[in-house]
């Protein structure tokens, strides 16, 4: 790592106030990179933004609501207004909720969340990634896609809602719109990488009650510190060894196969037409 640099380069990390997402902001900061902190919690934000500044870092606070998308378009807006190029977009922001809830949009807040954001904010930046190639997408996805499927009848868990199924189902709909959109970005400059950050301490799921931070207190000590987990967001989007790669799963730094549904093209499809419809991109 001691030879990577990003300096001179702009990036925008979501859910950039904790854990992987705070780790990474601070690291991408520590390599020279001017970086937007998305973060709905303005306090906490400016305390990131604070801590980087005065390390000598370079770091501005962008406030956003990432389960509303008219929250998404106006974070989008802001960004874009200040005319300054894109050249790492880590879509890093997720939830885990016990039971099911919905957004603002009436949209079930999991597959909002960790999925239609990612879809939603990456193709409002697309244009301005495509200008500052070249340029890296990184999703943060995770090996609990494995427990999901696509159920196109029953995206939102109406019918059936389990928590871990539904959470791997938004870490599958990460994997397979990664590999879509790499395959429609081919030969523009801009690559997209997801990854599996390994179980790590973080505060996902806290706020489902007493009972939630029991649990996530006692599987603390078997779980990565967010120190650990963060590497390989920040591997795919400094390294240089990883310049040109697109439409891969990474997990410890290093290539992985995600599953068989995940590689499923007609799945792919059909998911990104139906979060087109959703966000009201066109597909």
């Amino acid at each position: 790592m001691s030879d990577w640099s990003l300096d001179g380069k702009t990036c925008l990390v979501t859910g950039a106030t904790a854990g992987i997402g705070r780790v990474t902001a601070v690291e991408l900061a520590r390599l020279g990179a001017k970086v937007s902190l998305v973060a709905r919690d303005r306090a906490r934000g400016e305390a990131l933004a604070r801590e980087i500044q005065g390390g000598g870092g370079k770091a501005e606070l962008l406030l956003a609501d990432l389960a509303s998308q008219q929250s998404i378009r106006e974070l989008a807006r802001q960004f874009l207004a200040r005319g300054e190029p894109l050249h790492v977009l880590v879509n890093n922001a997720g939830v885990f909720e016990l039971s099911r809830k919905l957004n603002a949009d009436g949209i079930e807040m999991v597959f909002a969340v960790n999925h239609l954001a990612y879809f939603l904010l990456t193709h409002l930046l697309l244009d301005r990634l495509r200008a500052s190639a070249p340029a890296r997408i990184v999703n943060v996805a995770s090996d609990a896609h494995r427990w999901g499927t696509i159920d196109f009848d029953d995206l939102e868990g109406e019918k059936s809602y389990r928590s871990m199924r539904i959470y791997g189902r938004s870490k599958l709909a990460n994997i397979l719109f990664t590999y879509e959109l790499a395959r429609r970005l081919e030969g523009t400059g801009v690559t997209v990488n997801c990854l599996h950050p390994g179980a790590v301490s973080t505060r996902l799921g806290a706020q489902n009650g007493a009972i939630a931070r029991v649990l996530i207190g006692l599987l603390r000590p078997f779980l990565r510190s967010p120190l650990h987990g963060a590497k390989t967001s920040v591997h795919l989007a400094a390294a240089p060894e990883v310049d040109g790669v697109s439409g891969e799963y990474f997990i410890d730094c290093r290539p992985a196969r995600s599953s068989r549904e995940s590689q499923d093209r007609e799945v792919a499809r059909r998911l990104w037409e139906r979060s087109a419809a959703m966000t009201g991109i066109g597909a």
